[in-house]
């Protein structure tokens, strides 16, 4: 009784310590946010008072004081929920259940640095929707150049502002995301509904990447959709390094496992320390990559860059982005290892988050003073810009020939960079399967970065770009979005290779290959991938999309074209897949059922195309007829070409499909027969004699009842 009287206090004072360097880091980091702000600010002159329409002092540095805080707590909700739902074991046995006892399972607790990190993401959602108000509330003002006031006249200003004007309502959309999110994480402790939630954080990072420079850059959705990827990679990288030094010593302390084995704290720190690492590095290179991007499309040239206060910010932010590389590079290198030679998890969880959650902060701040200066490339439009540029946000292309089917590109930085994580993740189970000794089918390779390449040439070669100014090469393009890309790439079964290549987890956490077990398995799944629903939705998506106003929403907004780039692909890829691909299924239809279901939507997409043919209506005749081509056929006649290749580009690729599903009928039917014969070698034809032998017994019944 004594001893144990002695020893309590131990973790206390550990505990007090740990609490206490936590703070000092976040006090550290958040500090250096203020300072690099200010300083920026300071130099760049973006927070000195205007001559004219002037909002005051408050506002000038009260909104990127706001702005600062908005990004570091939007980052801490997505480094928290990201913990949570693929990083840290969820459940653990309680230490009061004795190491001997058994244990089913139904007395699990949730593990301590799992709800650590959601308390996070939980007090940081209410610092995110707080700071949202607050920036909601002060860009009103700095726009009308007035102070902030409870006076009427500012209210129904920031009424207009919030419902009337594109940067008013895409706050307001942020408070709303930030608000829900909040709420979710006071009642969600489920892992699927906190993936739900971290889906609605990451929603949350879009309308700040559809505003400020990128809204009137001249490439105006390249622009947005590399701030929306740059704004994703600093937020896990940043909120994941805040969750790291706010868990403190929960995840140095001792564990016990799902399985009921305790763990010393090393090894949960290891564990967790490396699935950051490899998270960070992602994070890393999507940063520089997007940001490059990013500042290319705003500062013209080399002398812009070094000879504006713009370029010199932006110069700045690019040597923290080198330095936190090289500490990244370090933990992974030297950091990290030391647990394996028995190192204190302490020093080590700190080693790892001082320095590098201070630059962070420094970014951070850097970051808000880069948004708040003015970029040397103009960003507003040209007053004699053309319709096409007013309706697509680009001028007319040259006029399509042969060989610009080729030649012309414009990069939608979004699609790259899922071709390139696809093609990087794939090459690492290979390579894992290759060290492994396992065999993989090589055409299934070469099927599946075919496919890569196919959908990059759809999303950003010709048939993007002439797509937003011709309907029949829109009409390439969603045919190939729909059948061409999703053929090659089901034939490359990469979950199968997923399944294959990531070994289990074992300590109550879920990643990648964990949480694709859990879509297969999911009510939503089976409904999505069942065969009658993913044909309706194959080809009853095409009616409701171009007979109502989402189409002309994906013509003219980026926000919408995009989502009918995800819809169509992946109703493409699950309609295939669940006709020919070989990745596991809730169900299968049997061969018969398919090759009915691809009938009827060569019927129908034979439909479809012949009616455009025949039509003498213009879909969307506010956009195809204004924008003002010269080249070309006409906008209708155009349309009935367009109907022309729906047919034709419809039937091919699904002719290919049921000639596939054919040839898997008549091998299953040739593999249940040797698999028939060799049973019957086995038995000696037990199964025959059986079949005869009832007959024979009915023949018998039949004769003794003189029938």
């Amino acid at each position: 009784m004594p001893s144990s009287t002695r020893s309590a206090p131990a973790p206390s004072r550990a505990s007090a310590e740990e609490r206490g360097t936590a703070r000092g880091y976040v006090y550290g980091a958040a500090g250096a946010a203020l300072v690099v702000l200010i300083a920026a600010l300071v130099f760049s002159g973006a927070a000195g008072a205007r001559q004219v329409l002037d909002p005051g002092t408050l506002v000038r540095w009260g909104l990127p004081i706001a702005q600062t805080t908005l990004n570091i707590s939007a980052s801490l909700v997505l480094g928290g929920l990201a913990f949570a739902i693929g990083i840290l074991p969820h459940r653990r046995r309680p230490e009061r259940a004795r190491s001997g006892s058994r244990d089913d399972g139904s007395h699990l607790e949730e593990h301590p640095a799992f709800s650590r990190a959601l308390q996070v993401a939980t007090v940081a959602s209410l610092v995110w929707t707080a700071s949202a108000v607050g920036v909601l509330v002060f860009t009103d003002s700095d726009l009308i150049g007035q102070p902030v006031s409870g006076s009427s006249d500012f209210t129904k200003q920031l009424v207009f502002y919030m419902t009337q004007l594109d940067v008013g309502r895409a706050w307001l959309v942020t408070v709303i995301i930030a608000a829900t999110v909040g709420t979710l994480l006071f009642a969600v402790r489920s892992l699927s509904g906190l993936a739900l939630t971290f889906l609605l954080a990451v929603g949350g990072l879009v309308p700040m990447a559809l505003i400020g420079h990128s809204a009137s850059s001249g490439d105006h959705e390249a622009a947005v959709n590399s701030l929306g990827l740059h704004l994703l990679g600093a937020g896990l990288w940043v909120g994941g390094v805040g969750v790291l030094a706010l868990l403190g010593g929960t995840l140095a302390g001792r564990i016990r496992t799902v399985s009921g084995r305790t763990a010393s704290g090393p090894d949960l720190l290891e564990a967790v320390l490396r699935r950051y690492s490899a998270l960070a590095l992602c994070c890393f290179i999507l940063v520089v990559a997007s940001g490059i991007i990013n500042a290319s499309l705003r500062v013209p040239s080399w002398g812009a860059l070094f000879g504006s206060s713009y370029g010199q910010l932006i110069i700045g932010k690019v040597v923290f982005a080198v330095v936190l590389g090289g500490i990244g590079y370090m933990h992974r290198r030297w950091v990290i290892p030391q647990l394996s030679r028995g190192a204190s998890p302490r020093r080590v969880l700190w080693q790892l988050i001082g320095v590098e959650a201070i630059v962070m902060g420094g970014v951070s701040g850097l970051a808000v003073a880069l948004s708040r200066s003015a970029p040397p490339q103009p960003t507003s439009y040209a007053a004699d810009a053309s319709p096409a540029f007013i309706l697509s946000g680009y001028n007319l292309p040259p006029e399509l020939t042969t060989q610009r089917w080729f030649t012309e590109w414009r990069p939608d930085w979004l699609w790259i960079t899922i071709a390139v994580f696809g093609a990087v993740a794939y090459a690492l189970g290979l390579l894992k399967m290759r060290r492994r000794g396992d065999s993989w089918f090589w055409p299934r390779s070469v099927s599946w970065y075919v496919g890569l390449i196919v959908l990059t040439y759809i999303t950003s070669g010709p048939p993007s770009v002439y797509g937003r100014v011709l309907f029949s090469a829109h009409m390439v393009d969603h045919m190939m979005l729909t059948m061409v890309a999703p053929l090659f790439l089901v034939l490359g079964s990469p979950i199968t290779l997923a399944l294959k290549a990531l070994p289990p987890r074992q300590d109550g956490s879920r990643g990648v290959r964990e949480w694709i077990l859990v879509f297969v398995h999911s009510w939503w799944s089976k409904l999505i991938t069942h065969p009658l629903f993913a044909a309706a939705n194959f080809a009853g998506s095409i009616i409701i999309f171009y007979y109502s106003d989402l189409f002309g929403y994906a013509m003219r907004d980026h926000i919408g074209h995009e989502l009918m780039n995800v819809h169509f692909t992946i109703t493409g890829y699950i309609f295939i897949l669940t006709m020919i691909g070989s990745d596991p299924l809730p169900r299968r239809a049997p061969y018969p059922l398919r090759l009915v279901l691809l009938f009827a939507t060569m019927a129908f997409h034979a439909f479809f195309g012949v009616t455009l043919m025949g039509s003498n209506v213009l879909l969307e005749p506010s956009y195809f007829g204004n924008l003002g081509r010269s080249w070309g056929l006409s906008a209708i006649a155009d349309q009935q070409q367009g109907g022309a290749v729906a047919w034709g580009i419809g039937e091919i690729p699904t002719l290919a499909v049921a000639i596939g599903v054919a040839l898997m009928w008549s091998r299953s039917d040739a593999r249940e027969t040797k698999r028939r014969d060799r049973a019957a070698d086995r038995d000696h034809d037990a199964e025959l004699e059986a079949y005869n032998a009832m007959f024979n017994e009915l023949e018998e019944r039949d004769r003794t009842r003189g029938i």
